[in-house]
């Protein structure tokens, strides 16, 4: 085994049980609804909408409709308002009203004691899907505008700390930069992936170009996300950075075995048959990014694995990924409303964030890779290697199909 190669390949034992150990509901995805929430002293107006597909959620059978009276009473029992840990009585009784196509939108008021110490709580749909997030707009009664999260670990307001709370859009770069350090070291898909290009980089120049390449990539949609350029479906996205791993695990395998042909036709013919179930009505990408996913991850595992010399390839290869990766990372981002004023500052903070968190991690594979050359000199390359690709193989395809079918 060459040293250049042991010490990249080294540490990923350490890094994938890591990544084994955490709860895959920590990878990103996407059940959501939103609310909007008007306050008025001591009276709360609410509009809770919901989509078509995770109102179905309440039927039988998760896919009919369940009719405007379920939803109600599902969402009677789930959604309230309290004042000095007081519940608040109902001013006006829940009723549906009109919403956008492929929407249900539930209006009523709430009447409460007092005005002060409001505490705003959601729990719907936490018991059908448990990393449902509810994007919540409050308008306050001098017109101040708030945006907050309803999810399963936080699934209530407390007006009275709101201003905690919505410290984010007041924040300043360096807690931004702080942001994107964290979001690399809490998103197991993101370090999954680096995992893979450490793994892949059989010299530290080639760590260096698929480095660059991925920070490139994500860079700029990252920007355009951000700006509002671009706004691609959030959920397609999450789905295609699972892709993305299992494929930096394929080409892995490939590189080991020089044998692209079975792994190239396994991938296509994978993605061509999820193509023609969503073109069926079954799924939740569309049929036309699953088809374009099997071409191009077929015909390019194919050529990387008869090449000699992929690196200059896999930079742009790379670039590729890091745009999708850069929508995932901007998913953060567009959470909270940012103050345009300072949006390109608040952007390069969380964007060399990200790059820090990214250099820490490959210096420590490195580190790790280092000691453990010195601890087991004898292990084989090959075995490390494919044990860690199959690896991201599995856990890049779960994220991936659980991702285009939740």
């Amino acid at each position: 085994m060459s040293p250049a190669r042991t010490r990249i390949a080294g540490p990923l034992g350490i890094v994938a049980a890591l990544v084994l150990g955490v709860s895959g509901a920590q990878a990103h995805t996407r059940s959501e609804s939103h609310s909007a929430w008007q306050i008025s002293g001591p009276a709360v107006r609410l509009q809770f909408t919901v989509p078509d597909l995770e109102a179905r959620r309440l039927s039988a059978d998760g896919r009919s409709d369940p009719g405007n009276e379920a939803l109600i009473a599902y969402l009677a029992q789930h959604v309230g308002v309290s004042a000095a840990a007081l519940e608040c009585p109902l001013d006006q009784p829940p009723r549906a009203i009109a919403a956008a196509l492929g929407y249900r939108r539930v209006e009523w008021q709430f009447r409460c004691a007092y005005a002060a110490n409001l505490r705003l709580r959601s729990t719907a749909f936490f018991d059908r899907v448990a990393t449902h997030t509810n994007f919540a707009q409050i308008r306050l009664q001098d017109g101040t505008v708030i945006e907050q999260l309803f999810t399963a670990d936080h699934p209530s307001i407390d007006m009275g700390g709101v201003d905690e709370e919505n410290r984010l859009q007041n924040a300043g770069f360096g807690e931004y930069l702080m942001m994107g350090i964290t979001h690399i070291f809490t998103g197991v898909d993101h370090q999954a992936f680096l995992l893979g290009l450490v793994l892949i980089s059989r010299r530290l120049r080639d760590l260096v170009f698929v480095v660059t390449g991925f920070t490139l990539g994500h860079s700029l949609t990252l920007a355009l996300a951000v700006t509002g350029v671009i706004r691609p479906h959030a959920e397609y996205i999450d789905a295609l950075v699972g892709l993305t791993i299992a494929l930096i695990g394929a080409e892995n395998i490939i590189a080991n075995n020089r044998r692209p042909v079975p792994v190239a036709l396994g991938a296509g013919a994978l993605l061509m048959a999820m193509a023609g179930a969503s073109a069926l009505g079954w799924g939740g990408l569309p049929a036309l990014i699953l088809a374009g996913s099997g071409l191009f991850a077929a015909n390019y595992l194919m050529v990387s694995g008869r090449m000699h010399d992929t690196a200059r390839l896999r930079i742009v290869v790379t670039v590729v990924f890091g745009l999708i990766h850069g929508f995932g990372f901007a998913s953060n981002l567009l959470e909270m409303r940012l103050p345009a004023d300072r949006l390109a500052e608040l952007l390069v903070g969380f964007n060399l964030g990200v790059e820090i968190a990214q250099l820490v991690f490959v210096g420590l594979a490195l580190s790790a890779a280092a000691a453990l050359t010195r601890l087991a000199a004898g292990l084989p390359r090959r075995l490390v290697t494919d044990a860690l690709a199959s690896f991201l193989v599995a856990v890049g395809m779960y994220w991936f199909v659980l991702r285009s079918y939740a």
